[in-house]
């Protein structure tokens, strides 16, 4: 994998050429990216911006968001900065998935690929997506679009969604997690907000995914998320890229590590590496 960085322009000496790097290391953790330009084309692309907010671009440059909570505490992302996107998807109902789907929607005209309920929430009064751009369905669906291939699974997770003044939730279908195939056949595992579950097993071994996302918030127990990444190996001699989700730049103290899942892996003589994710950085996967 190499990761894509503009280090600005040329220093005339040793010192400045440093200085230049150093400082287009600090930006980048900071600073919203633009997507991804054509020195990428023919790859696939990832970007994190904060909590479980990614931006994949496939080799013929469309775009696609999970979970664009743009609001989140770690966010490098407004908006304003989001003009092309193709697809949107939001893993269950609760707010910190569900994001700013619909804003993004109606700005950009993108497609949305949600759980039933969630989807027709979106299209109802409150958020006002038009019936077209949105695409329904549940564990087992599959959605084709401009030749990739992004497949609906479960996801042992809530998704109830707050509404009305008196905060009651109303029940945004089965919570979800994606499998996306992109043009080149690469297979990015997202697991929403997913515990271990024996099915990741049965799934691995039909798609063989290349890379996973997975959940790890401060809560987490490392053995779970251990698990669920034992889980995609299965049969599937494919999976060399890992990148954690709903984890806070700093991590509040006692919460759970890269580290812990990390250590917890070589209990199980796993060793595959874990990304540790800097926000707008542009990571290139091939297989």
């Amino acid at each position: 994998m190499r990761v894509s960085r503009q280090l600005g322009q040329r220093a005339l000496t040793a010192v400045s050429v440093l200085g230049a790097a150093l400082a287009a290391v600090l930006m980048i953790a900071v600073m919203p990216a633009a997507t991804p330009t054509s020195a990428q084309a023919g790859v696939v692309t990832l970007e994190w911006f904060g909590w479980s907010h990614f931006r994949l671009t496939s080799p013929n440059g469309k775009v696609i968001l999970l979970n664009p909570f743009l609001t989140n505490p770690d966010s490098t992302m407004s908006l304003d900065d989001l003009t092309n996107v193709q697809l949107i998807l939001p893993a269950d109902g609760h707010g910190d998935e569900t994001g700013q789907t619909p804003e993004i929607a109606l700005k950009t005209g993108a497609k949305i690929f949600a759980p039933f309920e969630l989807g027709t929430y979106l299209m109802g009064p409150a958020k006002k997506v038009p019936a077209e751009q949105v695409v329904r369905g549940g564990p087992g669906a599959r959605l084709v679009m401009d030749g990739i291939t992004v497949r609906m699974v479960e996801s042992v997770h809530g998704s109830g969604m707050a509404a009305g003044p008196e905060g009651a939730a109303l029940y945004g279908g089965p919570a979800a997690g994606f499998y996306i195939t992109f043009e080149n056949g690469y297979t990015i595992y997202f697991t929403g907000s997913s515990a271990a579950t024996q099915n990741q097993a049965m799934w691995a071994a039909a798609y063989k995914p290349d890379a996973m996302i997975f959940h790890m918030d401060a809560a987490h127990d490392p053995i779970d998320v251990a698990n669920s990444i034992r889980l995609t190996g299965t049969d599937n001699p494919n999976l060399k890229m890992l990148f954690p989700h709903h984890n806070r730049v700093q991590v509040p103290a006692g919460g759970t590590t890269v580290a812990d899942v990390q250590s917890a892996l070589g209990t199980m003589n796993i060793s595959t590496p874990i990304t540790e994710t800097v926000r707008s950085q542009v990571y290139t996967l091939t297989k």
